[in-house]
């Protein structure tokens, strides 16, 4: 596997509350993924809990998905960690158990320096030999990678793409522009947070790593299509019809609005890891009148 496009959809890992991780109902969040036909799942990523995990179960996660995905859709698998050699832990887990890449989050407590964050990449990719997406997620590890920072990576061997969230509208062409102008050709450009991803993908991005997409794949592969198409007015439109939803990610977070949707669609029975409570009162009936509205089940 050498390139990301498309949609990217991040499930949840349903867990017991001692972090064990439900397998059975991680197939069944894995078969919505795989019958919509998304372009490649992610698998403990943010919304998939993985710091609240321990090292076995983040590899039981993972080999429970390969051995339901059965090489249909790629893989790409978080393996971030507080300490490097941990890391190289979970990548070669995570190659051993039939992972495609890896989405590494410069996890930290002290705050890491631009040279710290690329010798830790450069570290892992060689130690696991698992091709790896950069995680640039600064709301949870409070590192920024910069255009240069990206750039520098994309040139270190195994390091195959970056996942930004995405800026508003009126900034993610200029973004996407500088990116590709710095970065190394074929490296994939691709973007998180919902709400921004349609004018991404339409400025030109490769992929779109959604936390709505690991729930509600028919939806945003509709967007997707209508980007592919050339048919901006109908990726925009759909995108606009997603706003309710959007809206409840900003006030509630994604995670827990889609552990929240999951139960209520009775897709799967969990709550979030501890100390993250679960919703409940007036805010699960303002999403149960989302997903009805939006048709979203």
């Amino acid at each position: 596997m050498t390139t990301l496009s498309g949609l990217s959809a991040f499930s949840i890992t349903p867990a017991d509350e001692h972090g064990r991780v439900d397998t059975d109902a991680l197939r069944g969040l894995l078969r919505r993924l795989t019958s919509a036909g998304v372009h490649s799942i992610g698998l403990l990523g943010s919304t998939g809990s993985f710091p609240y995990l321990t090292r076995a179960e983040r590899r039981r996660a993972v080999e429970t998905a390969v051995a339901e995905v059965g090489g249909r859709t790629p893989i790409l698998v978080g393996i971030g960690a507080l300490r490097t050699d941990d890391a190289v832990l979970l990548a070669q887990d995570a190659k051993a158990a039939g992972a495609d890449a890896g989405l590494l989050a410069p996890v930290s407590y002290t705050p890491l320096t631009d040279d710290e964050v690329f010798a830790h990449f450069a570290t892992i990719a060689q130690a696991s030999n698992l091709p790896l997406c950069v995680y640039n997620n600064p709301g949870t590890t409070h590192f920024t990678f910069s255009t240069d920072l990206v750039a520098r990576l994309s040139r270190v061997p195994g390091v195959v793409a970056v996942k930004n969230p995405a800026p508003a509208a009126d900034a993610v062409a200029a973004h996407l522009r500088a990116l590709r102008t710095k970065a190394r050709a074929g490296f994939s450009l691709g973007y998180s947070v919902d709400v921004n991803a349609t004018e991404a993908m339409l400025a030109g991005a490769d992929a779109w790593y959604s936390v709505a997409g690991g729930l509600f794949p028919e939806a945003c592969l509709g967007i997707v299509r209508a980007v592919t198409s050339g048919n901006a007015d109908e990726a925009r439109r759909r995108d606009a019809t997603m706003k309710p939803l959007w809206e409840l990610f900003a006030r509630f977070s994604g995670l827990r609005v889609v552990y929240a949707a999951a139960n209520l669609l009775g897709i799967c029975r969990c709550n979030p890891p501890r100390p993250i409570l679960p919703l409940s009162g007036a805010v699960l009936q303002e999403i149960t009148a989302v997903l009805v509205k939006l048709d979203l089940k």
